[in-house]
Order: structure tokens, then sequence, then C-alpha cells
């Protein structure tokens, strides 16, 4: 696997794949009733209750304006979450001049990148409470110069205690965020320590496009009520974890924890530890644990060819899930067409990925798509909308756009695909560029940036230890640097690695190339 200790022992186990995928962060609730259901809580903290419309029949859509948006410009917009993809939400909204106002239940923006050391004890698995899944330790597992807004990068700062290293620690990023919220003056249009209770259709307009009532409540105050012309979803994408399906896992009266819970290592001194998952956040758990652990076992999906009846038992005091955590909801019966429904993590119908036909678009989902850069795709996807709202870009009708989403689902079918990897895009680089360019006229992924991803990606395959601080694309690096102006910020951290040529030496020195004065290994 690629885990190594002189110390300690890593031993790996193979199961069979029997994990069972959860929906989207979303509660849908029909509007013919005011009865509230058992909700479900996002990333954000926020709970989402969205009203769908009665039976409509495909026919009907096509009679729907919904692409009508002319005046749009002094309509009031509710953006659900302060993450990544809900701040981008917010100043391309502003950008086209709208009223936006941002509802977040933390006490500071952030979303996932918001790390609280505390986690509810008596809820190891995580699915009860909500919180984000960074762990102390953390660091980016893309380097810094892909991990920013397209026209803000994300340069290191080596004052302030700041991480200048290009995979940084998690604390950076955050720090990131809020930057870009103050220099875009968003944090006015934030309203912090505000739980989302419900969002219901309220009355229309007399041209008959829609409108939101978003009920919410603030610090434990009485609850108030709102009303909007749209609403942009932006919960993001990891709420609630996923668990496996496995035999006599409730009968097991050891320790479970999900890597959601996951914070530090210290409680797991000396203790024989089993890991079920095998992708980045299971290995990268694994070799901290390796540090106290008297014994880490990795368990790993197969087929059941490959199992024999040894492998199928394990002894552990501690089991640790870290199958990847996914997007949760309380998903109501999807019997009635035109409802924005989940299934199996299908969140739809949703054309490309944001729009329900039917409420569309006063209606929006920014921030669904997995395996895409982030947030430079929720940033697309979040002026696209905005481009919409104001009316400088148009839809097609409902009932084209419903036939589009059903022609998408019948090819990734087609292809093999389960229904739990519909947005899942497979960081597909030319689609993502042709999507921006397509929707709302989004400059292409620079090359150098993609040259970047593939590097560190094989990277990261090639040594999954030391990816972070032994890459191997500094010129990739130091001439996308130079072209876009890099090369004038404050001089980064440097990292280890020798050059022969001495301008190359000094060179490297400014960029951020030579030895790290970070560590935390």
């Amino acid at each position: 696997m690629g885990l190594r200790h002189p110390a300690r022992r890593l031993w790996v186990r193979i199961r069979p794949d029997r994990t069972k995928a959860v929906g989207f962060d979303q509660v849908l609730h029909s509007g013919a009733t005011d009865e509230r259901p058992e909700p479900t809580v996002g990333s954000c903290g926020t709970i989402l209750a969205v009203a769908a419309l009665n039976a409509i029949r495909e026919q009907d859509l096509d009679k729907m304006s919904s692409s009508s948006s002319s005046g749009w410009s002094s309509k009031k917009v509710c953006v659900v979450g302060a993450g990544m993809a809900g701040l981008a939400a917010a100043r391309e909204l502003r950008r086209e001049g709208l009223d936006v106002t941002v509802l977040e239940q933390s006490a500071d923006v952030g979303g996932q990148w918001l790390y609280d050391a505390a986690t509810d004890g008596r809820d190891p698995l995580g699915m009860a409470g909500v919180h984000s899944s960074i762990y102390s330790s953390l660091r980016l597992n893309s380097p810094r110069e892909v991990c920013g807004f397209s026209d803000f990068p994300f340069r290191p700062t080596n004052g302030g205690g700041g991480d200048a290293r290009r995979y940084p620690v998690h604390g950076e990023l955050l720090r990131y965020i809020r930057e870009f919220c103050d220099v875009f003056g968003l944090m006015d249009a934030v309203r912090l320590d505000t739980t989302v209770v419900r969002v219901a259709m309220a009355p229309p307009r007399r041209d008959g496009s829609l409108r939101w009532t978003v009920r919410s409540k603030h610090n434990g105050d009485a609850e108030t009520e709102e009303v909007f012309d749209a609403v942009v979803v932006a919960t993001g994408q990891y709420s609630q974890p996923r668990l496996p399906s496995i035999d006599g896992m409730d009968k097991w009266r050891r320790r479970q924890l999900h890597s959601h819970s996951y914070r530090v290592p210290d409680s797991f001194a000396g203790e024989v530890v089993v890991i079920v998952g095998c992708n980045l956040s299971g290995k990268e758990v694994a070799l901290e644990l390796l540090r106290v652990a008297k014994e880490v076992h990795l368990s790993s999906k197969s087929t059941k060819e490959a199992m024999t009846p040894s492998m199928s038992k394990m002894l552990a005091r501690t089991a640790g899930w870290c199958s990847t955590t996914a997007r949760s909801s309380s998903p109501t019966p999807s019997s009635t067409e035109g409802k924005v429904t989940v299934d199996d993590n299908r969140v739809g119908p949703l054309y490309e990925h944001v729009f329900p036909p039917a409420l569309a678009p006063s209606l929006s989902f920014v921030g669904i798509p997995v395996k895409v850069i982030l947030p430079r795709f929720a940033e697309v996807q979040a002026r696209w909308v905005a481009q919409v709202l104001s009316g400088r870009r148009t839809l097609p009708s409902p009932g084209e756009m419903l036939r589009a989403v059903e022609e998408y689902n019948r090819a990734k079918e087609a292809a093999g695909l389960p229904k739990r990897q519909t947005h899942d895009l497979f960081l597909d680089l030319e689609y993502c560029d042709e999507y921006g360019e397509r929707h709302c006229g989004f400059p292409r992924t620079e090359q150098w940036k993609k040259e970047l991803i593939w590097s560190s990606i094989s990277d990261m395959c090639d040594d999954i230890e030391n990816f972070r601080d032994d890459y191997h694309d500094s010129d990739i690096v130091r001439d996308g640097r130079r072209l876009h102006g890099w090369a004038s910020s404050p001089p980064l951290a440097p990292r280890p690695q020798e050059k022969d040529d001495d301008h190359d030496k000094e060179e490297d020195k400014h960029l951020g190339f030579g030895p790290s004065k970070f560590s935390l290994r």
C-alpha cells in the first residue's frame, strides 16, 4: 500500500465493497402542508426544506416561463451557506447588482474549512451533530496554486504565523477565505449564527414568477420569516458520514469512530485499530495513528473473488470508518414529477447540476458536483446563476431542460455508472472548461495549472507519505507564477530540494522552493 513505518506494524486487509451512499444536504418538503419533515442538518449547519410543485407533466413544463428573469437587478436573493461555494455565489450575485443575503449557522465563514476541535462525544459516528470533517494536522492535498478563486490567487504569507508551503495546513485556507470576504466586502451580507429552518414557496408575483419564504433562527432567538425572489443552495458536499453496511456492525460494542469526527490521534495510544476505507483520508489517518497505536489494520474494498475466509473477520479494539463522507438528506417520495428529490446521491432533476427545471431560475444549487477543481467550478456555477437571475442569460424551456437531464442520466447509466455518481465529473478538465465557456463565458483553466494538477496527482499516487514536501513540478509552478505575477509576491517558505544551477537556486528561493521551515511530521 506504500505505507511504511520503522517501528509500527501496518496490516492491510481486504473486504467486499458493501458501502451504501446517502443523499444531499436537503430536506425536501411538500408545499401542500405546514407539517415539517424530520430535518437533517447540512454541512454549513443549515436545515433546508424546499417546497416542491405538485404533479407536473412534461408537456406542462414547456408552458411555464421559468427562464424569464427581466428586472431581476432589484430582486432579493438568499444564499444558504457561507462556505466557498456560498461566498462565490454571493460575490457573483452582487456583481450582477442583486440584493444578496447569506445565511450561515456557524459562527464564522468557511464551511468545511472552519475547524472545531470539539465534536459530539456521544455521537462518534457523526450522524447527528454538525461540524466539519477537518482534523487537527490536516494539510491540503492540492497545491495552493489551484485551490483559489480564478481572480484571487491563494498567495502564501510568511507573516503572522502563516503557513507558506505549497500544501499548507487547513488554517491557511481558512485565512484565505476570510481575506476573500474582506477584499470583496461580503461580510456585510452574511448573517452568522443563523439556522435556516424552512424554505417554502410564497405566493407568486403578478407575472407568475416564483418567490420563496425563508424561515430562520438567529442564536436561539424567535424564528423570523422573509420573502426572497430566489434561493441559491450552497450547503456543500460533506456533512453526514457515509457508513459501510457490515453484518454485525450494530452489535459490535467496542469503539467505532468515523473520520468525520476524528481530530487527534492521542486517544488511540497503544490500541489495535482497523481503518475501513483506503482512499486518501483512510491512508492519511492510518499514517498518523501509526505514531501512537500498537497496530493499524487498513481495510480496502475489493471483489468477492479476492476474499478468503481469513480476511472476513478482524479483531480490534477500535474501528475507524474512513469511507468518503457524502451528502446527506431526508428524501421525500419521488413519485411526483417535477419535484427536487434525492435518490442515492442523485439530486434531481437538475439541469447541468444547477437548475431544477420546474423551479428555475428562482431555485438553484451551487457546489453539488464532485471531482472538480474547487472552488473554481463552484465559481463557474455561481456566475451562471447570477447572470441568469440578472437577465443577461436565459435558460431553455423547462421541458427542454428536463429532457436534457433525462438524456444525461441515460448516458451515465449506459456507461455503467451507478446513480450515486450522477454528479461525479471525474476531474474532466476539458469538460469543465467547456461548461464554463458555454454557460457564462468563464475563462478556461490555464494550461500550467492543468499540468500542475496532473503532476500533483501523480506525486500523490507515487508517495502518499511525502508528496506534499517532495514534489517534482517546480518548473511548472515557476513558469506559471511568472506568467501571472506571483514572483512579485512575498517570498515563500523554502522546500527541501537542491539545485545545481546557482541562478535556479536564487530564483527558487524567491519563489518558494528550498528547505522548509515548517514540518508536521
